[in-house]
């Protein structure tokens, strides 16, 4: 019971690998959500049934808690006069930092960026590009790259907001392991059908089996169901390239939640399900956050911030509950006369977390070599091999498109 714990920094990312022939990769989704597979891992034992089982086979008393993030049409074309093409694919706003200002502002704001074809965009440079709205009229949209990530958006037309702008000329980002473009049917297969505050540029794909019927069997089973907002960036999908998870370096995503949602979690404490591995990162960078403001209570909100590694600096002498650590959250939010808590977490979840919030999971199958997969172990251990050993060898279909399993430890 004493084992020394590994170091999640030392491990090995070649330790987490298994054989993904491209076939498997389910390419788009079923055309009924609710009738994919679904494989149920619980105390050690594998079953397969259909997503729609799903209400039936929640442990009782089960609180779900879901991602209520929306995708937004990201990936923005431009042609510069010489014919180059440039995309732009904006990951989070830089001015101002609220997803929610951004994409209503009607005037300016910037953004921090991937560039497609960036030797032909370079610093100080600009690109632009003419939108018509039978309703709102003319606009020209100017890109200007103002820093090495950053690019600055201005438009000549105050009855846009940058939000409608996205949605007249940007593409909704699909990932890449799917092999092809995105398609008009993706921008409704692509969002659960619960999505509601804009900022994603990747879709919380567990949420995607759910339709409205699963959740009135939900509610008729009891079965309540909570909503966090975690903006999932592009650097979350990523495979770790690096040797050692030491080396990898995970990138900021924005969560956002009510004080009434943290109590109502407070009072769910052993019977909280997840929808998602962002979900699963809400919830456990909650906990963290709370242990911080525990002991440093005067810590400007502004400053707020899980980090990667702090889950496992240091040993605390005296444990904190996940109560207590809630609950230092809600004085927090008091103190500062709140009803919103929002702060980034960089959170890395791998084999020797332990996990303080969640007691299971539903989720896709995951990449090799993906920061997802050391989640999925942290929670199952060494069983992650069975698991998708099972789902290989049974035609699960994988990635986000694909089939989901329901993880009770």
């Amino acid at each position: 019971m004493n084992e020394k714990k590994i170091r999640p920094q030392d491990i090995q990312i070649a330790d987490y690998d298994y054989p993904l022939p491209d076939e498997r990769i389910a390419k788009y989704p079923l055309a009924d959500r609710s009738s994919s597979k679904l494989l149920r891992y619980s105390s050690g034992q594998i079953e397969e049934f259909t997503f729609r089982d799903l209400p039936s086979l929640l442990p009782e008393g089960t609180v779900l808690v879901r991602n209520n993030s929306k995708v937004i049409r990201a990936r923005l074309l431009f042609q510069k006069e010489s014919g180059a093409r440039i995309e732009i694919f904006c990951l989070d706003p830089a001015s101002p930092t609220s997803y929610e200002l951004a994409l209503t502002e009607r005037h300016t704001c910037s953004w921090h960026c991937l560039v497609g074809n960036a030797k032909r965009f370079k610093v100080g440079s600009q690109v632009t590009r003419l939108i018509q709205s039978d309703e709102l009229g003319e606009v020209l949209l100017t890109a200007e790259r103002t820093g090495g990530a950053e690019v600055r958006f201005s438009w000549d037309n105050d009855r846009y907001t940058f939000g409608e702008l996205l949605e007249l000329m940007g593409i909704l980002p699909i990932p890449p392991y799917l092999g092809r473009e995105t398609e008009a049917k993706d921008l409704e297969t692509y969002q659960t059908v619960y999505a509601q505050h804009a900022g994603s540029v990747a879709a919380p794909t567990a949420g995607l089996h759910f339709t409205p019927e699963v959740f009135e069997e939900l509610r008729q089973r009891g079965v309540r169901v909570l909503d966090v907002t975690l903006h999932v960036g592009a650097g979350t999908f990523r495979p770790v390239k690096a040797e050692q998870i030491g080396e990898h370096e995970m990138h900021a995503e924005l969560i956002s939640l009510s004080r009434q949602t943290i109590e109502e979690l407070r009072r769910s404490l052993g019977h909280i399900i997840a929808v998602g591995t962002t979900s699963v990162r809400t919830l456990e960078s909650l906990y963290h956050l709370g242990v911080y403001l525990y002991h440093h209570p005067e810590t400007p909100m502004a400053e707020l911030h899980v980090e990667q590694w702090q889950p496992y600096e240091g040993e605390p002498k005296e444990e904190l509950t996940a109560d207590a650590a809630l609950g230092a959250l809600l004085s927090y939010l008091e103190t500062h006369g709140e009803e919103t808590l929002v702060f980034p977490t960089s959170i890395i979840i791998a084999p020797s977390y332990t996990y303080r919030i969640i007691r299971g999971m539903v989720t896709n199958f995951h990449q090799p070599h993906s920061t997802l997969l050391l989640l999925i172990a942290a929670l199952i251990g060494e069983d992650w091999h069975r698991v998708y050993n099972y789902a290989l060898t049974h035609d699960f279909r994988f990635l986000s498109y694909g089939d989901s399993s329901l993880l009770l430890p």
